[in-house]
């Protein structure tokens, strides 16, 4: 075989490997936002390279749900919540899409707070203090969020045009952050050590179930169910939906490892509270220009989250209600539109006034302890069931990594409800006991 011959098999095998991507894309677009970037930039800081396996299998988990999901929309061809329906009880549908809804929108002033940090640091005031300007960058959300909902209503094929733009902010995250990296230059040595796994009793810290968490999305793996019915695949594609499964998975732990190399290499033992904090420790280090990129990275993972976060949160809905949850429906775009505004009043309360709305994270981390093992839970099931999938339903290897990963999840709900939600209700609770 020629030389000219190889090559052209290998931009032929490149164009099939791009053209597959797709659903699992948008999938990765929404694992990766400001709390993603935070989380394992906090462990790299605090742990260096040694959690570089905990992403791996973190990843693992997330690409076996990710192929149920691919599995359940192309086999099916049917609504989820219908589904859903028919062997769990509509209550179980119901809730399931209440509860997504209700925590895409607590959480989607986290993505709106990127968006401001990015463009706050536009302004010099956010490098030195010293020097004092007006900032009104908030003001850049209401620009966001209106321009948002104008992309949700102005497109009559939304499931494409979006495709293309979660590829065009995909491609920015790995460019800015690959260049922030090589800026940090990681010992290569450390940094191969950290994908061989080590347990010890920090094994369930906080920091280290939150870079789980961030990773181990399994509301955006139930959407990649609705994803593919939008992409128009069938049972045909099921080779291209596993590789599509696959090469997004590797973008994701990319990206992340990426993230967390950086801080262990440049920012080992500093204390990082906000994303913030990461870019003006950056700042000295890599220059203005390495600020400008790691911001770059920041407002891609942000504004991608930002729309594939709220999309989720009102389709579900929607689908739930029976008010449709196609993207040429109404009332998918309405829901997923009231998840952008409630997501931007919180996000200009927290600016304006710099208190939390504590009641509402609060509640959402409650939700999150049911919701999460219960889809989890019914995605495992009806992926499994001969009855619903027929010769496609999952193999053993899927079912077992699968209940690992239900068992996961019952552990950082555990966590959550302990160390997180019960030392916040507990005081109300004695309050009102008297």
């Amino acid at each position: 075989m020629t030389e000219q011959s190889l090559e052209s098999d290998n931009q032929s095998l490149l164009r099939k490997i791009l053209h597959s991507i797709g659903p699992g894309l948008v999938t990765a677009c929404v694992v990766i936002g400001p709390g993603s970037i935070l989380t394992s930039s906090k462990v790299g800081a605090t742990d260096g390279f040694t959690k570089i396996w905990v992403v791996i299998v973190a990843v693992i988990f997330m690409m076996s749900y990710i192929t149920m999901g691919m599995k359940l929309g192309i086999v099916t061809q049917r609504s989820v919540a219908d589904i859903i329906s028919e062997y769990f009880g509509r209550w179980v549908s119901l809730l399931i899409g209440f509860s997504i809804f209700f925590i895409a929108s607590a959480f989607q002033f986290g993505n709106n707070l990127g968006v401001y940090s990015a463009f706050q640091f536009g302004n010099n005031s956010a490098v030195n203090p010293a020097i004092q300007t007006v900032d009104n960058s908030w003001t850049w959300l209401l620009l966001f969020n209106g321009i948002t909902i104008v992309f949700i209503f102005g497109f009559k094929n939304l499931y494409h045009v979006l495709e293309k733009l979660m590829s065009f902010f995909v491609a920015m995250m790995l460019i800015s952050f690959a260049i922030n990296l090589i800026f940090a230059k990681p010992p290569l040595g450390e940094l191969a050590s950290g994908f061989i796994p080590k347990f010890n009793s920090e094994m369930l810290s906080l920091e280290l179930l939150g870079l789980i968490g961030t990773t181990f999305v399994i509301a955006a793996a139930f959407y990649q169910s609705y994803l593919v019915q939008f992409k128009g695949w069938n049972t045909e594609n099921m080779k291209t939906g596993i590789l599509d499964a696959r090469v997004s998975s590797v973008i994701m732990a990319s990206i992340t490892l990426m993230i967390l190399a950086t801080s262990a290499s440049v920012l080992r033992g500093q204390e990082l509270t906000s994303v913030n904090d990461i870019a003006n420790q950056l700042t000295p280090l890599f220059g203005e220009k390495g600020r400008i990129i790691f911001c770059t990275g920041l407002f891609s993972a942000a504004f991608s989250s930002f729309i594939v976060n709220s999309m989720i949160g009102g389709f579900l809905l929607s689908d739930s209600l029976k008010l449709g949850s196609h993207p040429d429906e109404k009332w998918p775009k309405i829901l997923t539109a009231a998840v952008l505004i409630i997501g931007m009043l919180v996000a200009i309360y927290i600016i304006k006034t710099g208190i939390k709305p504590l009641g509402a994270i609060v509640t959402a981390q409650a939700v999150t302890v049911i919701a999460s093992p219960l889809l989890a839970g019914v995605l495992l099931w009806l992926t499994s069931s001969e009855k619903v999938m027929g010769k496609y339903k999952n193999g053993p290897i899927l079912i077992t990594i699968g209940s690992l990963g239900i068992i996961l999840l019952l552990t950082m709900s555990f966590n959550t409800a302990v160390y997180k939600v019960w030392p916040k209700v507990w005081p109300f609770i004695e309050k009102m006991l008297g």
